[in-house]
């Protein structure tokens, strides 16, 4: 199993970080097996762009709520770590009270 678990929505409340708030979180490698998805399905075209990250961050973007690791965006940067049989992706962290 690539993920710890595969989920469907976003239970922890919302944040509203903007992409200007994002970039000031440090990045730092996240194991993908402790990682529960936020998307069931993935857009097959933004996996296979050679360069994905033009319109948005480099890093996948993880909210750590009540003990849980969410990865709210970048699917497709942690499935294409997995296709390359790494064992972690860079992610920026954000942890929720």
């Amino acid at each position: 199993m690539i993920f710890k678990r595969v989920g469907e929505s976003r239970p922890y409340p919302p944040h509203e970080y903007t992409q200007k708030q994002w970039a000031l979180i440090a990045p730092s490698q996240v194991r993908l097996d402790d990682l529960v998805t936020t998307k069931r399905n993935l857009d097959l075209e933004a996996l296979l762009e050679e360069d994905s990250t033009f319109y948005g961050d480099l890093f996948a973007h993880v909210i750590e709520w009540k003990g849980e690791l969410y990865l709210e965006d970048g699917l497709h940067r942690a499935l294409r770590a997995a296709l390359q049989q790494r064992l972690t992706v860079h992610a920026r962290v954000l942890r929720l009270q």
